[in-house]
């Protein structure tokens, strides 16, 4: 199978294949950079929310945030050991090599495209059905104050549907290989737990370059805001192609921090 551990006839070192990279390292990722956000502290003056509204409003405890991710972690290292496995070819490995920039790019790109597309309908569709939304996608909504280490705290099928089945498809669709996908599923994951983290920092890279961020997504665990805002975790495109698109405003709290605010016409709409 394409770059698995390997001990050569000569007796050298083993070494991990991309596959299992492809599969773990997004995870790890989520913790990593989920805990430094932790490791930062309350950080008052740049929470889009209140600690004591995190703590009071929410309606789930983090100990059960923490086992739902874990559970839906398991589930997508199952899925990814199967596509994996199916769509090996030996050689592959070592594509990445003599593959251009050019392609790269364009194989991410249409990932980027492929995950966002289909996030989007899914996401919509789990909003407007309301047995969907009763049964499935509230559970990720009992994050009202949204933290990092809860962004892919939802109920086991959406989980799969939306996350997993959404990246087995960016995948095949883009025709990236395991090496690629390395660093694509790991800056994915990379940018949802931002998307969740509930903070506006000052210079961070993805308030810059993405429209669809921490105050854009948080608009959206409002009660005003969950029929737009659906967008995730890359663009904003298909929310304003559809007219679900909110656009925000921030404004500073007398007792520190943001409060991200719906444009007042489109609130009112």
């Amino acid at each position: 199978m394409v770059g698995s551990v390997n001990i050569d006839q000569q007796g050298k070192g083993g070494y991990v294949s991309d596959e299992v990279l492809g599969t773990f390292l997004p995870i790890v990722v989520y913790w990593v950079y989920s805990g430094l956000y932790l490791m930062l502290g309350n950080m008052d003056n740049y929470r889009l929310h209140s600690k004591k509204d995190e703590d009071e409003k929410n309606l789930v405890s983090k100990k059960e945030v923490v086992k739902g991710v874990l559970l839906q972690q398991i589930v997508q290292a199952a899925v990814a050991t199967v596509l994996f496995a199916v769509t090996g070819d030996d050689g592959e490995s070592g594509g990445d090599r003599h593959t251009s920039i050019f392609v790269l790019g364009r194989q991410l790109f249409v990932a980027m495209l492929m995950l966002d597309t289909w996030q989007y309908f899914m996401h919509r569709y789990m909003h407007q059905n309301k047995f969907l939304y009763k049964h499935i996608h509230a559970q990720h909504h009992r994050l009202i104050v949204p933290y990092a280490f809860g962004a892919l705290y939802n109920h086991p099928l959406e989980g799969l549907i939306l996350d997993t089945i959404g990246g087995a498809l960016a995948f095949l669709v883009s025709g990236m290989s395991p090496r690629t996908s390395i660093f694509f599923f790991s800056f994915a994951t990379i940018k949802t737990v931002d998307d969740h983290c509930g903070l506006w920092l000052p210079g961070n890279l993805f308030h810059i370059f993405f429209k669809n961020n921490s105050a854009y997504h948080d608009i959206h665990h409002q009660l005003y805001g969950t029929k737009y805002n659906y967008s995730q975790p890359f663009f904003v495109t298909w929310d304003r192609i559809l007219g679900t698109y909110m656009p925000y405003e921030l404004e500073r709290r007398p007792e520190g921090g943001f409060e991200a605010k719906p444009v007042k016409d489109c609130k009112e709409h």
